[in-house]
């Protein structure tokens, strides 16, 4: 079966479940992971903008594409000759059956059911004991933080954290002013590439917060990555831990 993902986590969690570049044909730029493998496969384009005419040129049996991630126009333009799933993961539950769907139809179920247990397994052992309030910031110019109907405000809230935005939806934009609740400011690797500066920037306005830069991927790539990810969030939780207490 010849496959194409529009989507990063989902190219990323065909191969940890076993595909090849032999059935992985077409991905996206942003599909980075696994590196030395990612190379091999063409690139259609972004997940925002991707080439109809170099997907229709490989001939994929099936493509593989994301509710939020892809425009639905583009999404539907392929559907007119090739098999499409349209997939949408906002929950840990979201993500076990997106797991299972993908090993069910690669033939690859036990590897998927595995993949599943160890991410259940790393969120339960990462917890904080304490409420700890925080913002997590995904970009800037305009700041814009996660609302209670995403998946990162799931990873969140299932390892302990409250975030201070639970009241919004999606990605609403926010104001400098309106962080000053959270015990911690996150600020995201990804999709805006926050650096050092931008913690000292936002320290002018709170020089008392902790402010600190962490993994986008850990928490918005659905799929198998949060498997990949019990050594990270035993690091976080730790330095969590010794700023509270």
């Amino acid at each position: 079966m010849k496959v194409v993902s529009l989507v990063p986590s989902i190219t990323e969690a065909l191969f940890d479940l076993g595909l090849t570049e032999k059935e992985i044909v077409g991905r996206t730029k942003f599909c980075i992971h696994p590196e030395e493998k990612i190379k091999n496969v063409a690139v259609i384009g972004g997940t925002k903008n991707i080439n109809i005419d170099k997907i229709k040129a490989l001939q994929p049996d099936l493509i593989l594409a994301n509710k939020e991630e892809n425009i639905k126009e583009q999404v539907e333009a392929l559907m007119d000759e090739h098999k499409v799933i349209v997939t949408n993961v906002e929950t840990i539950e979201d993500n076990y059956y997106l797991l299972k769907s993908l090993g069910k139809t690669f033939n690859k179920e036990e590897k998927a059911q595995l993949f599943n247990l160890k991410i259940y397994e790393i969120l339960n052992q990462a917890k904080i004991s304490s409420n700890v309030k925080v913002a997590y910031l995904i970009w800037k110019n305009p700041y814009m933080t996660i609302g209670s109907d995403t998946f990162i405000h799931k990873i969140l809230t299932e390892i302990g954290f409250e975030n201070i935005f639970k009241d919004k939806t999606r990605y609403p934009e926010i104001q400098t002013e309106d962080l000053a609740e959270a015990d911690i400011i996150m600020l995201s690797s990804e999709p805006f590439p926050f650096k050092e500066k931008h913690i000292e920037e936002l320290r002018e306005f709170y020089p008392e917060k902790k402010i600190m830069i962490v993994d986008g991927e850990a928490f918005s790539w659905y799929g198998t990555h949060i498997a990949k990810c019990e050594h990270y969030f035993k690091e976080l939780i730790f330095e969590v831990k010794s700023i509270i207490i």
